[in-house]
């Protein structure tokens, strides 16, 4: 699949979620917001992937929605998934997650997490997506 806004093949992968998160040059605004949260915490896990990762990701479209749950949902079925490794600040890269998520004590489960509410909150737009030949796209 092209991706419609860079022309570039569309290759999701779980970190695709995290962008909402991304506090590089917004410690004092977004980054302040999320050290509210304890990830670890289910409920605040599912108010963090509402309001920050799901909202990042609403305007897509279905068919990348769709690819993309797609991609987490093989990285969940794979027990060897290192889902640490994605939780990693890379000094190298222009983006950081929250302070502490690196930390974080269960990751797979905050995956999990994401992927239950995705596919829950983008039911509509999966089920389109599934009926189509993802072939031709």
């Amino acid at each position: 699949m092209i991706d419609p806004g860079t022309g570039q093949p569309y290759i999701p992968t779980p970190s695709y979620f995290l962008g909402g998160f991304d506090t590089y040059d917004r410690e004092e605004t977004l980054g302040e917001a999320l050290e509210a949260f304890d990830p670890n915490d289910p409920i605040d896990r599912k108010s963090l992937v509402l309001a920050y990762c799901l909202t990042d990701l609403c305007e897509i479209p279905y068919r990348q929605k769709y690819l993309l749950v797609k991609c987490l949902e093989s990285a969940l079925f794979d027990r060897d998934y290192d889902f640490q490794a994605l939780l990693e600040n890379d000094p190298e890269e222009c983006s950081s997650l929250p302070s502490g998520w690196d930390k974080m004590e269960n990751p797979r489960a905050f995956f999990e997490d994401i992927y239950r509410l995705a596919s829950e909150e983008w039911k509509d737009d999966l089920h389109k997506a599934s009926l189509e030949d993802q072939s031709t796209w």
